[in-house]
C-alpha cells in the first residue's frame, strides 16, 4: 500500500521540532496597565462592539482583535486642534 499524503509528506524534521526551534518572545503585559494607589488601571480603550475586550493601538487606527472593530485616527483633525490652541 501507498503511504497518505501524497508529495507533501515531511522526511526530515517532525512538526514538533520545527515549533520548538521558533522562540515566542515575550508577551510585555506590564506595559498594558498602570498602578494608581490600590487599583490596577488599563491604558487601551474598551471596544464598544464587545464588553471586556481592549483596542489595541496602531500608528492610524486602534483595532479590536475579536470583532475586527477599527478607529482610524485622523493627523489632520489633531494638527487642526493643536494650531488653534497655539492661536489662543
Amino acid at each position: 500500500m501507498a503511504k497518505k499524503g501524497g508529495k507533501g509528506a515531511s522526511k526530515g524534521k517532525d512538526k514538533k521540532s520545527a515549533a520548538a526551534d521558533k522562540k515566542k518572545g515575550t508577551r510585555k503585559l506590564y506595559q498594558l496597565y498602570d498602578i494608581s494607589g490600590d487599583k490596577i488601571v488599563r491604558k487601551n480603550q474598551y471596544s464598544p462592539k464587545s464588553p471586556g475586550d481592549f483596542l489595541a493601538n496602531h500608528k492610524e487606527r486602534k483595532t479590536c482583535g475579536k470583532t475586527g472593530y477599527t478607529e482610524f485616527s485622523s493627523k489632520k483633525k489633531e494638527e487642526v486642534v493643536q494650531e488653534e490652541k497655539k492661536e489662543e
